[in-house]
C-alpha cells in the first residue's frame, strides 16, 4: 500500500471512536478528527478455478496481473519474493498454499520480466523447514522450477521502526530477504482462524517475523495482540500484491485443524485489505467485524464494498458460508454502528 497512508491510528483513537459512537456522534467529521484517511478505490480480481492445474493457474495469474500495471513495473527487472502459507503438513487437511499455485506464480512473474523470483516462509508452528518442504512436495517443485527457498526464521535480520506501533514494540526485526525485495507477494490459503477470525493475505505476513529472534510460535507478538501485530507488520512492510489460494479453503478450527471447503476461487489484488475483505465476504464473513482490517484503514486499506471494483467473476456467484468456531459467531453477523463508521 502507498507510503502516503502512514498516519497513526492508535489504541487511544480506537477508544475515542467507541466513546464517540456511544454518545451518538456519527459521520465524516468524527473520522476526520481521528485522522482516518479516505478509503482509496481498489481493484480485486476474482477467478473461478476448479482444480490445481498449473497450466490453468498460470493463465489466470498472468491475465490477472495485467490489471495491475504498477505491480508489473515493480516486478520487471526486480527481485520478487513469494510468501506462501506453509506452516505444517497433515495428510488429510488442506493447511498450506498449494504448490501448484506457487509454481504458476513463479512462471507468471518470470513472464513479467522479474530478474529473480524467490519463495520464502517463516512458519511459527513447524521448526524443521526441510521436513515440511519435503512432506508438502515444495522441495521438488522448487527444484524443478530452479527457484531458491529462504527460511525466514533463520535469515539475516534488521530492526525496522514501526509505522503505527500498535504493539508498542517501537521496532520489529524483519528478514533481509523481505526488506531487500522489489515486490513482496503474500500467497495465503483461504482459511478461518481460531483467534483472528480469518487468515488471509494480511495475516499471512505474520510468517515474515523471524523465529531466530522471536522464537516459536512467536509468542511475543501474540502477547502484544494478534490484531495489533498484523497491523504493525503490514503497515510497516507494505507488501505490494496478493494471490489467495481459495480453490480448497478451510472452515471451522483453522488455521490447522479445520475442514476442507471446495471454494473454487483464486483472488488477486494490490490492496491487501480490499482483497481480504472480498475474500471474507466470499466466506460469508463481514469484514467490518475483523479488527485488524479496521486498523489497516489508517494505512491505505479499503473495506467499503462500493469502492472495490471486482474484476473477472462476479463474487456473488461464488459466495459460500464458511463455518466458524462458536466464540467467533459475531463475525457472521451484520456490522454495528461502530464498524459502519469505519466503512
Amino acid at each position: 500500500m502507498s507510503s502516503k497512508f502512514k498516519s497513526r491510528f492508535t489504541r487511544r483513537d480506537f477508544l475515542k471512536l467507541a466513546l464517540a459512537l456511544s454518545g451518538g456522534i456519527l459521520g465524516g467529521a468524527a473520522a476526520l478528527r481521528l485522522r482516518i484517511p479516505p478509503q482509496p478505490r481498489a481493484n480485486v480480481t476474482v477467478f473461478r478455478a476448479d482444480a490445481y492445474d498449473e497450466t490453468l493457474l498460470l493463465d489466470l495469474i498472468h491475465r490477472g496481473l495485467q490489471a495491475y500495471p504498477a505491480v508489473l513495473a515493480r516486478a520487471k527487472g526486480g527481485r520478487v519474493v513469494l510468501k506462501p502459507n506453509l506452516i505444517e503438513y497433515y495428510e488429510s487437511s488442506r493447511v498450506n498454499t498449494n504448490r501448484a499455485v506457487v509454481r504458476a506464480a513463479i512462471e507468471a512473474f518470470r513472464r513479467a520480466g522479474a530478474a529473480e523470483v524467490i519463495v520464502a516462509e517463516g512458519p511459527g508452528h513447524r521448526r524443521d523447514m526441510e521436513i515440511l518442504l519435503e512432506l508438502s512436495g515444495f522441495d521438488q517443485m522448487l527444484q524443478d522450477a530452479g527457484v531458491k527457498f529462504i527460511d525466514l526464521n533463520l535469515d539475516a535480520i534488521t530492526p525496522v521502526s514501526l509505522i503505527a506501533n500498535y504493539t508498542r514494540l517501537d521496532h520489529i526485526f524483519f528478514p533481509d530477504t523481505i526488506l531487500q525485495a522489489d515486490l513482496v507477494v503474500s500467497m495465503p490459503k483461504l482459511k478461518t482462524h481460531h483467534w483472528a477470525g480469518v487468515t488471509l493475505s494480511l495475516k499471512n505476513m505474520f510468517g515474515t517475523v523471524p523465529g531466530v529472534k522471536y522464537g516459536w510460535p512467536k509468542n511475543l507478538l501474540h502477547w502484544r495482540g494478534i490484531h495489533q501485530s498484523i497491523a504493525d507488520i503490514n503497515s510497516t512492510l507494505q507488501p505490494g500484491f496478493t494471490i489467495i489460494d481459495g480453490i480448497e479453503g478451510m472452515e471451522g478450527d483453522g488455521p490447522l485443524y479445520g475442514d476442507t471447503v471446495n471454494a473454487n476461487i483464486l483472488l488477486m489484488g494490490d490492496n491487501l485489505t480490499a482483497t481480504d475483505a472480498t475474500a471474507a465476504r466470499l466466506m460469508g464473513v463481514y469484514p467490518e467485524r475483523i479488527r485488524y482490517f479496521l486498523l489497516m484503514l489508517a494505512h491505505g486499506g479499503t473495506l467499503q464494498e462500493s469502492l472495490i471494483t471486482q474484476l473477472a467473476e462476479n463474487p456473488a456467484t461464488l459466495q459460500q458460508d464458511f463455518r466458524v468456531l462458536e466464540h467467533l459467531a459475531v463475525i457472521k453477523k451484520p456490522p454495528t454502528i461502530l464498524s459502519r463508521l469505519f466503512t
